[in-house]
């Protein structure tokens, strides 16, 4: 074993220890987990859906998907103890005009919410049965997870809406339509009693950030970014997380010749000090997600803090964020908040590059998209898609700042989870305000 090898080794013993050190929060147990998760779905189909099927004017939404070919939303409302659908899972959910009677078209429920609606010694053609029990209830619209431009909104397989075509009489057929904004602002939508606890989540993501970003994992002119990579994946794991994404981390120096490429992962490279140190990382946990980027300065021997050209470059990708967060308005486009956001960062004299994303149940979630790092003249479809309250977006973008002391461009690349309440912008967990150093001081 060589001294790399013997290093990396060590680094993984010491995250052992490190809980204390960084404060990590409370980690739930699997059946904790799941315990949270399904009063968390009962809550949101007596909360969040009904106001959503109203605000879309949809009676009744059905659901269908295979046993490992889940429809995205489908996933959503399973319950935690069911790790996928089964065979071929049918949910219905009505919109009576007193509440919402939510059904499977299955032989057994599915969890507390979705109640047994086939008895298949009655009728034992399943798509028979479907057909039945929207007859019985004759809906004006009946939305199907359909979209052209939205992926999390096109869980329906070709095959099963074929099925479903064939088996609905020609009067039903003309009512079916996209439940393409139905199912976006399901997934979209955050619940208070899921923000209580997403601080948490977001929290959890900062420690294991800043873990790495520190000398227990990364002794300076030894450890390469890979090796930082993989103490990542390796905690996250070790925790009982997911890791939703291979996390990144790179580094920008003086004398270094290579330029970030948003096409390609970086190279390894060796720490050193006098780098800026820069890492991309989401987790997945109790089904929500985080994205974050945040960065750290390693100390020359002698400095006691980072050089101030960096402190002013962290200020200026500071500054983006806030002026990329004033201009989130209700019902808003992502590309109109876009326009403005470059046009306000170039008015102050910044080199802004925006490509902020929605976050929650997935790491690039549903909702509007607010540009994408090769697309800054706006995103067709996903980025008309308007902002609602109550919604999570991961705020992600870089500036570009040059630096005389280096005689080169760097990017301020930075990305935190935040929460648009309908009115203003809150970090869930806050967001980095300074550099990290390492050593710490």
């Amino acid at each position: 074993m060589n001294m790399k090898q013997l290093f990396f080794l060590c680094s993984m013993i010491v995250g052992l220890t490190l809980n204390a050190q960084y404060d990590m929060p409370r980690i739930l147990s699997l059946q904790q987990q799941g315990e949270l998760q399904d009063q968390w779905l009962k809550q949101r189909i007596s909360t969040v859906l009904p106001n959503i099927m109203q605000r879309e004017d949809i009676d009744m939404w059905v659901l269908i998907a295979r046993e490992y070919n889940e429809d995205p939303v489908l996933k959503t409302m399973l319950p935690s103890f069911w790790l996928s659908a089964r065979r071929t899972t049918m949910l219905l959910i009505y919109d009576t005009g007193d509440g919402l009677e939510t059904l499977a078209c299955a032989r057994y429920d599915v969890g507390e919410v979705f109640k047994k609606a086939w008895d298949k010694d009655k009728e034992p053609d399943q798509w028979a049965r479907l057909r039945q029990i929207i007859e019985a209830r004759d809906p004006e619209q009946i939305a199907v997870n359909r979209s052209e431009h939205f992926g999390l909104a096109d869980g329906l397989s070709a095959d099963h809406y074929d099925k479903l075509m064939s088996a609905l009489p020609e009067k039903y057929q003309s009512r079916v339509v996209s439940g393409e904004r139905l199912a976006i602002g399901w997934l979209e939508t955050r619940t208070p009693e899921e923000m209580v606890v997403y601080q948490q989540i977001c929290r959890i993501a900062h420690a294991i950030i800043a873990e790495g970003l520190s000398d227990q994992v990364i002794q300076p002119g030894v450890t390469s970014t890979e090796d930082v990579v993989w103490y990542y994946r390796n905690r996250i794991q070790e925790l009982g997380l997911t890791a939703w994404f291979h996390p990144t981390v790179d580094v920008q120096r003086a004398n270094l010749e290579a330029k970030r490429s948003f096409s390609s992962r970086p190279g390894a490279n060796v720490i050193l000090p006098g780098d800026l140190v820069h890492c991309d990382f989401g987790i997945t946990y109790l089904g929500l997600n985080t994205d974050t980027q945040q960065n750290a300065y390693v100390l020359r021997p002698g400095e006691t803090d980072a050089p101030d050209y960096l402190k002013k470059a962290h200020q200026k990708g500071l500054q983006l964020m806030d002026i990329l967060t004033r201009n989130f308005k209700q019902e808003s486009t992502g590309n109109e908040i876009l326009a403005q956001s470059l046009s306000d960062a170039k008015a102050a004299g910044l080199k802004p590059t925006i490509y902020t994303h929605p976050i929650g149940y997935h790491g690039h979630g549903a909702g509007p998209t607010i540009g994408l790092w090769d697309q800054q003249g706006g995103v067709p479809h996903r980025g008309d898609y308007p902002l609602y309250p109550n919604t999570a977006y991961s705020i992600e973008l870089n500036t570009k700042v040059y630096l005389p002391e280096w005689e080169k461009e760097i990017r301020m690349m930075m990305e935190e989870d935040a929460f648009f309440d309908g009115e203003r912008v809150r970090y869930i967990d806050g967001r980095q305000e300074e550099l990290y150093l390492i050593p710490r001081r």
